[in-house]
């Protein structure tokens, strides 16, 4: 076991470098009630756009956000979507997350409006489908979101674990 020990001390702490920013546009919330675990709702994914260094594409609509809002009011997000980047490419993204708040944030973030970021926990861990090509390194390392939510859309703010 010492030798495991020796080997994480000699590991490098992760590191975040910024790759891009996303901004995805976002319809009402269609409520579905109670489930197992808390209140399920599902935001319709309408649109968006990419950015980043070298990087832009558009979010294509037809995803969604599928969020689970448990009882201590932590919402569990689970969003699926396309993005079509600026040289015809698509890239699948599913995007697991944590936001979490004291209970009057939750109630405001629910109805909609217009939160400080500070006064919450907005986490994802994003996933990239993509084929042979430019973006292939989307699927080689791990990545993390930090994000915002606006009245009609999220913004997320995309970084690789070095």
């Amino acid at each position: 076991m010492a030798g495991a020990t020796q080997a994480v001390a000699a590991s490098p702490p992760p590191a975040l470098a910024h790759v891009f920013d996303l901004a995805v546009e976002v319809g009402p919330a269609q409520e579905l009630g109670e489930v197992g675990g808390g209140r399920r709702r599902v935001i319709p994914i309408t649109g968006g756009s990419l950015a980043g260094p070298g990087l832009s594409g558009e979010v294509l609509p037809g995803g969604a956000d599928w969020q689970t809002i448990r009882p201590d009011g932590v919402t569990l997000l689970q969003a699926r979507y396309t993005v079509r980047m600026s040289d015809g490419a698509t890239i699948g993204i599913i995007n697991t997350g944590v936001r979490r708040a004291d209970a009057d944030v939750v109630r405001r973030l629910t109805a909609g409006e217009d939160v400080d970021p500070a006064l919450y926990y907005f986490r994802a861990t994003p996933i990239f489908e993509v084929g042979p090509g430019p973006y292939l390194w989307l699927t080689e390392s791990v990545f993390v979101s930090a994000g915002a939510r606006r009245p009609r859309r999220v913004e997320l703010g995309v970084f690789k674990v070095a």
